[in-house]
């Protein structure tokens, strides 16, 4: 099933995990006052989004080069395409800060930063498990990324419910609702990542 020697796609997979960890980490970091503060949050998450669609690229064109992978080739394709995807809702999100110019945070943005911080980093320990072979122990990140999925899904009502009480501004409500909703999203895209996961471990095992 797998080479010896460390395949240049498990190289190329750890890499734009890693990036998606490190967006992660700047798309948490919402301090903002200005809207200029809110453009240096969106461009910062652009530079990461970026990068991944180069990883991404790369991960193509060296597809379309190797006979021989580690793991059948539509398998590594999906999990990158997966990857790329959680990035392109996060940038999509910080983007949504800035062209409505929502210059604050509360708590619910908060609890859906938490929880798809913590599913990236449950990736990036699967990938880790996946490039060292031991694809049975990938199982319980796979979960756990569900588990942070689902909890998004609540956070995602709750929210709902506290912004049609609590706001009294129709385009305001609009605003957060679709950034709230936007949220969530990529904690589907993170859900889809752990599906990938699942395909893999099932062919492989």
């Amino acid at each position: 099933m797998f080479n010896k020697k460390k395949d240049k796609f498990m190289i190329q997979l750890e890499e734009m995990v890693y990036n998606l960890d490190r967006a992660a980490i700047e798309f948490g970091k919402m301090d903002f006052n200005t809207h200029l503060d809110l453009k240096a949050y969106s461009d910062n998450i652009k530079t990461y989004e970026s990068h991944g669609d180069e990883l991404m690229h790369q991960v193509i064109s060296d597809l379309n080069q190797t006979f021989i992978t580690p793991i059948e080739r539509e398998d590594i394709l999906s999990l990158c395409n997966a990857i790329d995807d959680v990035l392109d809702a996060m940038e999509e999100t910080s983007a949504m800060f800035e062209m409505y110019s929502i210059e604050y945070t509360d708590d619910y943005m908060a609890e859906f930063v938490d929880n798809i911080q913590k599913a990236v980093a449950e990736m990036k320990l699967a990938v880790g498990l996946l490039v060292e072979k031991k694809l049975s122990h990938m199982r319980i990140h796979s979960i756990n990324i569900k588990e942070f999925e689902t909890n998004c899904d609540g956070i995602l009502r709750q929210s709902i419910k506290h912004i049609f009480n609590s706001e009294t501004d129709p385009v305001t409500l609009i605003k957060i609702k679709e950034i709230y909703e936007s949220m969530e999203e990529i904690s589907d895209k993170c859900q889809a990542v752990a599906n990938n996961f699942e395909t893999i471990i099932m062919k492989n095992s």
